[in-house]
């Protein structure tokens, strides 16, 4: 039933753009109608152009992904473990925070250039804090008690954490692995405004300088399907590795 009363949803949002665009609420130049857009994505689809730029997009998004976590889960443990660097450094971490990571991209494009590594670190700025956050959170929300336990039973400090403590803030660093997820995807149009010769958010702003308004909703609605697929693997991916927590997942989801 629910699975059935999402695919309604969709439907009538469907049905909906459908009415607007062809009863002229609104002009089609404006918002084709999904015909027209559907049309357009096979004809991307066809001449490989779509491909080209969802590989691009794709390899820029996990890369940035994948390097967000490798910082910051290993500051977040280093924060749990050491209170003193925790309060010398989480006052900088948290100003850093308050910055969007759009608005360092000048920086980065003197820094890093303009090639591919530019667009990576804007990535990796947007994914750092989420992530960063769902792990402290996690770890700091674990029950002291099972720590008590565990220190009784003679376990090393590293025992403790791999043990009991990320068992346990398991949870709290998937929701932070979804949310950077998500933020992922939303940097890449940002990442890809400047200087770049393809990906998806290429893609969108230039179909946007030649007036290709069923362009740009064919990216926008590619890059909305790959969120999804990619937010489904990772769920699906943590549920094999831990099973026990496919129960809080769903219920998270519902």
């Amino acid at each position: 039933m629910p699975r059935l009363s999402t695919l309604a949803v969709f439907l009538a949002a469907l049905a909906a753009w459908h009415v607007a665009s062809t009863s002229g609420w609104v002009t089609p130049f404006l918002l084709p109608s999904p015909q027209a857009v559907f049309e357009t994505l096979v004809e991307l689809a066809g001449s490989g152009v779509l491909a080209k730029h969802t590989l691009v997009s794709l390899r820029r998004v996990a890369s940035g992904y994948l390097l967000a976590i490798a910082f910051a889960v290993p500051v977040a443990l280093l924060f749990s473990l050491s209170g003193a660097l925790r309060r010398m450094i989480e006052p900088l971490l948290e100003f850093l925070r308050q910055i969007p990571p759009l608005a360092m991209m000048p920086l980065l494009i003197l820094w890093l250039g303009i090639g591919e590594a530019q667009k990576i670190g804007i990535i990796v700025l947007s994914c750092f804090f989420p992530i960063f956050l769902g792990v402290r959170g996690g770890i700091t929300a674990v029950d002291r008690k099972l720590i008590d336990v565990g220190t009784v039973y003679g376990f090393s400090r590293t025992e403790i954490m791999l043990r009991i403590v990320l068992p346990s803030a398991l949870p709290s660093i998937v929701v932070g692995l979804r949310i950077g997820l998500g933020y992922s995807w939303r940097a890449l149009v940002g990442a890809e405004l400047i200087a770049s010769s393809a990906g998806l958010g290429y893609m969108i702003v230039d179909a946007e300088n030649l007036a290709r308004t069923d362009i740009v909703l064919a990216g926008i609605l590619v890059i909305g399907v790959l969120g999804l697929i990619s937010d489904h693997l990772l769920r699906y991916l943590i549920s094999r590795k831990a099973s026990w927590l496919s129960g809080d997942l769903e219920m998270a989801r519902a």
